[in-house]
């Protein structure tokens, strides 16, 4: 006869085991677009063996992935298509940035190049180097599976913290280069500060 549990009673072996199965089995999104794609696909190849870490293989259907792999720059025009693979990722979700352009822009310090993706979808790895080696990548998802072992996956807690409800900026329409510079703080690098010929007193 098994003894009656209480309903202030909870047991959290039940949360303890739903976090190793889901460490353990990892679902990445690869979202590649330059030279850190390559090292993203000699992680999945035979010679660094991704499976042993859950990670069998990569799928592009957002809806049976839980983990985004942004390996490469990310420019204006695409960052609609990005955000909205993310938001058709079910929760919980997570996201490593692979790569210097991803994580702030790199060498591509302009206008039409995102300057750190973490300004638009919350990021819990980064992965430094340009292009970072394949071992990297795998140290990362190491540190992701232990990252879901510590916080949990039933209750939410990942989710309560500042990163997660800080609101990320919303996309607006750029405007036509040549009329109004897209960012007005400051002038396109290799180009010069304008004057403003609109104000009083300017011919």
């Amino acid at each position: 006869m098994a003894l009656a549990i209480p309903e202030n009673v909870v047991v959290s072996k039940l949360d303890e085991l739903a976090n190793w199965c889901r460490k353990n089995s990892l679902w990445p999104m690869p979202f590649a677009t330059a030279c850190c794609g390559i090292e993203l696909m000699a992680t999945g190849a035979s010679r660094h063996d991704l499976a042993r870490f859950g990670a069998e293989a990569f799928r592009f259907s957002p809806r049976q992935c839980d983990v985004m792999i942004v390996a490469g720059r990310v420019v204006m025009k695409m960052l609609p298509v990005l955000q909205r693979i993310w938001q058709q990722m079910h929760e919980p979700k997570w996201c490593i940035s692979m790569g210097a352009c991803a994580s702030t822009g790199g060498v591509f310090d302009t206008y039409c190049v995102v300057q750190g993706i973490d300004r638009f979808i919350p990021v819990d790895m980064y992965v430094p180097g340009c292009p970072p080696r394949p071992e990297q990548l795998i140290q990362a998802i190491i540190d992701l599976q232990d990252k879901i072992a510590a916080e949990g996956t039933l209750t939410g807690r990942e989710f309560k913290t500042a990163e997660r409800q800080q609101p990320k900026r919303a996309l607006m329409e750029l405007p036509i280069l040549g009329q109004t510079p897209v960012f007005p703080s400051r002038p396109i690098r290799g180009g010069m500060a304008r004057p403003d010929t609109n104000s009083q007193g300017v011919g």
